[in-house]
């Protein structure tokens, strides 16, 4: 099987999540780097593209350049991933939708609502694959608990919690130069949400691929405990779902000691399940009236979904993204089925109102906001 060709806008030297992407892509054998975009600045992007073996005749000074060059080649990109800052996503993307080019775009889907109109938009006018890397779902065990919750096996849903903890920004690091802070706290670049946009919709996004729900209200506070931030770094959020459940989710980049705590707990009628991504590898199963249960990944009782490898030997972050890029190329070579947990345009709108209604809400001393659909 031959691999895909991938381009990449961003990611270049300094860069975190474009080297996630790199290595998720080549991990199954599915694509190759071929081309790119790496940097706003033309020296830095050309630098990055010589580090990871780019061809100099596919380095380009800019992504509208990289888009019109590689529409007109033979051997042209079969997906681009876009990897920038919030507020490029839109105007890198929608160049390449309209080369009919496909876009793997990472989360939020833009900085602001204006930009996703405009990006749905060109979605739905052209056709051209998009995707959304909201990587947590491509978790074996998120996967498996999502088929659970689908048969019935927790019965009527009831609480939803989330939340996830990190504690990288306690101090304002931002104010020293570190680039991946700095734009994450400046509204011009991120969008309206701070914490909520860059690790809030991550945790909406894991309750509504788990469970199948969409919460259609929410009562949001957010803080702004970093010296200077005019973005949230701390969110309480409360949601309400038509089906009666009541959730949670609690997204702190200033909860001292915390890591990457991404967790997920649910309880129905019948039983509960709990999940942390810092320990991926087994889930906690509870049934009413009988002892707790730990599954593991690939373990007894397990459909094995999207794992790689035998029980016992761990699969994490890497993988899950893997999972997804794996997914993307059977999709572009004509597998529909792949393509039915992907994330795509649906979630990224999602995730935007999910900002906008943390933000009317908080704005407004927490009142319940109506989650748009």
């Amino acid at each position: 099987m031959t691999p895909l060709r991938l381009g990449m806008v961003g990611g270049g030297q300094g860069a975190f999540i474009g080297a996630v992407h790199r290595m998720a892509a080549r991990l199954d054998g599915h694509w190759n780097l071929v081309a790119g975009a790496f940097s706003s600045d033309p020296a830095r992007a050309h630098k990055s593209a010589a580090e990871l073996g780019v061809d100099p005749a596919r380095s380009y000074d800019d992504f509208a350049t990289m888009a019109g060059k590689e529409a007109a080649r033979d051997d042209r990109i079969d997906a681009v991933a876009i990897v920038t800052p919030n507020h490029m996503h839109a105007p890198a993307a929608i160049a390449f939708l309209e080369a009919g080019i496909p876009v793997i775009c990472d989360k939020p889907l833009t900085a602001t609502q204006d930009q996703a109109d405009e990006l749905a938009a060109v979605v739905r006018r052209t056709g051209t694959p998009f995707f959304l890397t909201h990587n947590y779902t491509g978790y074996p065990l998120i996967r498996e608990a999502r088929a659970m919750i689908a048969r019935g096996d927790l019965g009527r849903l009831r609480v939803i919690q989330a939340e996830y903890a990190q504690g990288w920004l306690a101090e304002p690091i931002e104010s020293d130069g570190q680039k991946q802070a700095a734009w994450r706290t400046d509204p011009a670049r991120s969008g309206a949400g701070g914490a909520i946009g860059d690790i809030g919709t991550h945790a909406l996004n894991l309750i509504t691929f788990v469970t199948g729900k969409q919460p259609n209200a929410l009562s949001a506070e957010l803080t702004c405990f970093g010296e200077g931030r005019t973005l949230d770094d701390n969110a309480h959020i409360s949601l309400r779902f038509e089906t009666g459940a009541r959730g949670q989710i609690w997204a702190s980049q200033v909860a001292v000691g915390c890591e990457n705590g991404l967790r997920l707990r649910i309880y129905g009628e019948k039983g509960g399940l709990e999940w942390a991504q810092e320990n991926p590898n087994q889930m906690r199963l509870t049934r009413l009236g009988q002892p707790a249960v730990w599954m593991t990944r690939a373990g007894d009782g397990t459909s094995g979904q999207a794992t790689r490898l035998p029980a016992g030997h761990p699969e994490g972050y890497l993988e899950a993204f893997a999972t997804l890029y794996s997914e993307i190329a059977q999709c572009l070579r004509g597998d529909e089925d792949a393509a039915i947990l992907l994330p795509g345009l649906d979630a990224g709108l999602e995730g935007m109102a999910f900002i906008a209604a943390c933000v009317a809400s908080s704005s407004n001393d927490g009142v319940w906001v109506a989650l748009a659909r």
